[in-house]
């Protein structure tokens, strides 16, 4: 019987979109989660919307160190190709202002909304009652009830524990084998393997700044 030929993938660029910002070959190994019927496995962490419209993520994970506003989702929503989970608070913003907040994103167009780790549970509750996109409830360490999160609404664990999050990812999948964990891979090849080795399922890439992008590109232009 003849070996049936694998067929090669077509890449298809522009003469001037060739130079994009790829995620490391690494998070492949994933299994991705299926939502809607979209895999995700890798989702670039950034609210850059240089490198939102010039990488290869499968989404974006839209969380960044401030109050969560209706016109940055918005903007980032409609810029991005790919599908966009939304900050909504949890941390300085909770209560009716975090459950408005996620229905707005949800009518931007929003895959997902992510919520802080401080969140308590009635609000991740009502949370997940106001909107019908999955809700993201971040895990920074082993204290955290997981049983309690998931029962509350939470669809999505995202597990950001630093240095420590391939052993949290590693204890959780324990527990709870079924469960969509997407975790922290920061920028290392060595680091993203190891955590997708623990159980996750999916994995945040954090990009080079674009200062660190901007000196690759002058560094070529001097030489």
């Amino acid at each position: 019987m003849q070996q049936e030929k694998k067929q090669m993938m077509p890449y298809i660029e522009s003469r001037l979109r060739h130079n994009i910002l790829e995620m490391p070959k690494e998070i492949r190994r994933a299994s991705g989660i299926s939502i809607y019927g979209r895999r995700i496995k890798s989702l670039v962490f950034t609210t850059d919307l240089a490198i939102i419209k010039n990488c290869d993520a499968d989404a974006v994970f839209a969380v960044y160190p401030f109050t969560p506003q209706q016109s940055i989702s918005d903007a980032l929503i409609k810029a991005a190709y790919v599908p966009v989970f939304c900050g909504v608070g949890g941390g300085t913003t909770q209560g009716l202002r975090t459950i408005n907040l996620a229905k707005d994103a949800e009518s931007q167009g929003a895959m997902g909304v992510v919520l802080n780790a401080p969140i308590n549970n009635l609000n991740l509750m009502a949370v997940s009652r106001a909107v019908d996109i999955p809700v993201i409830i971040t895990v920074v360490d082993s204290k955290t009830d997981i049983g309690a999160r998931i029962e509350n609404g939470a669809s999505i664990l995202n597990v950001a524990s630093g240095p420590s999050t391939p052993e949290l990812v590693r204890s959780i999948r324990a527990e709870y084998p079924d469960v969509p964990i997407i975790a922290t891979g920061g920028n290392r090849p060595d680091y993203i393997l190891e955590t997708i080795e623990a159980g996750a399922n999916a994995i945040t890439y954090t990009p080079p700044s674009t200062q660190d992008l901007f000196k690759t590109m002058m560094a070529k232009y001097r030489g």
